[in-house]
């Protein structure tokens, strides 16, 4: 690990050193993407580290993983006790979490795991405060609600940086970038949009990724980050909330915040349905072979999701078993339509597989 730290100060000297003009782009686009690769060794070894016991390695478990990341003594234990059946300590200074505690919450019959997991101070990506094992965790969520107070909004900011120096990146999508690997004849670049990044930049980064031969095609305009991005194997885009615990005096409020009180139980309803709404879920209802349509057996989905998606949460035989489906409610266009399995799922959709 030394030996990485060294190749990464080492790096960024020759960065902070060299001229930025037109005739360096290529050499440092290079160095930015060697840079974000050895980055990424280091993120592999902490990530080894933080599932090696300690409380740091938690199965997913439920329809959804949301990791409940912040400063220390935001009020996450208290918030996880009364969302969750978890029993984390809470007292009134830091680090009373010492490690993961998982809870299950269940809301409009999805079960939600909640992971509180301990405060993040400054220099958690540098591994201060048990901050590698927290932002190991972190990539491993299907939501991050990173929770502040209103005196320490500062924090939410630094959070999100550390998050992104992790490889998380935070409410983005991935790089419009198609990468098809070829066992020869080089790199080739297609793209209808005028880039500012050269094409030779775009294969110094391809290159530095072990990317020698094949086709890239390019469907937004890049910018150095979103290129490293595109060939880089280990980001993860993870939609976040920003929570504002104890915020029951707070008058003036901003629109990118949910403020609420785990102590009094202010504004936990619209935290809950903001959760659904970030997880893209929706219910479907599954109806059996001569039944009647109805809302007994609900089954949670996402919204982009089709029937198949439905047949293979099911189960793999289930799902080979099955073809089509008749569907009711939502999405029909009249009762008991017939449709294929690639028909998309809609929020209320009563099926029955045929």
């Amino acid at each position: 690990m030394s030996d990485v730290n060294e190749q990464i100060a080492a790096v960024e000297k020759e960065l902070r050193e060299l001229p930025h003009h037109k005739a360096t782009d290529h050499h440092i686009g290079r160095l930015r993407a060697k840079l974000a690769r050895l980055k990424e060794r280091e993120i592999e070894a902490g990530s080894r580290k933080g599932g090696g016991g300690g409380g740091y390695s938690v199965k997913k478990q439920g329809d959804a993983t949301v990791v409940l990341i912040g400063p220390p003594s935001a009020g996450k234990s208290t918030l996880i006790n009364l969302l969750t059946n978890a029993q984390s300590r809470v007292a009134p200074y830091a680090f009373t979490t010492v490690s993961v505690i998982p809870g299950m919450m269940e809301y409009k019959s999805a079960r939600i795991q909640i992971l509180d997991v301990p405060g993040l101070i400054e220099g958690a990506e540098e591994g201060k405060g048990r901050g590698r094992e927290v932002l190991s965790v972190a990539r491993g969520a299907d939501l991050l609600l990173i929770m502040s107070d209103p005196k320490r909004t500062a924090a939410i900011g630094r959070i999100i940086d550390a998050l992104e120096k992790n490889g998380i990146r935070i409410n983005k999508t991935p790089p419009l970038v198609d990468i098809e690997k070829k066992m020869g004849g080089g790199l080739a670049i297609h793209s209808n949009l005028k880039q500012d990044l050269d094409n030779e930049t775009i294969k110094e980064i391809a290159q530095e990724f072990g990317l020698k031969n094949g086709e890239i095609t390019i469907k937004e305009k890049l910018n150095m980050e979103r290129a490293i991005d595109a060939f880089s194997a280990n980001r993860v885009y993870t939609p976040a909330l920003f929570v504002l615990n104890k915020a029951d005096t707070v008058k003036s409020k901003k629109e990118n915040y949910i403020y609420i009180s785990a102590q009094s139980e202010m504004g936990i309803q619209s935290l809950l349905e903001e959760i659904w709404q970030r997880l893209n879920f929706i219910r479907v209802y599954l109806v059996k072979r001569e039944e009647e349509p109805n809302y007994d057996n609900p089954m949670i989905m996402r919204q982009d999701q089709t029937l198949k998606d439905v047949a293979e949460k099911i189960g793999s035989e289930f799902a080979q078993l099955h073809s089509k489906a008749k569907i009711w409610a939502s999405g029909s266009k009249f009762p008991g339509q017939e449709v294929s399995m690639a028909a998309q799922v809609v929020d209320g959709m009563q099926i029955r597989f045929l």
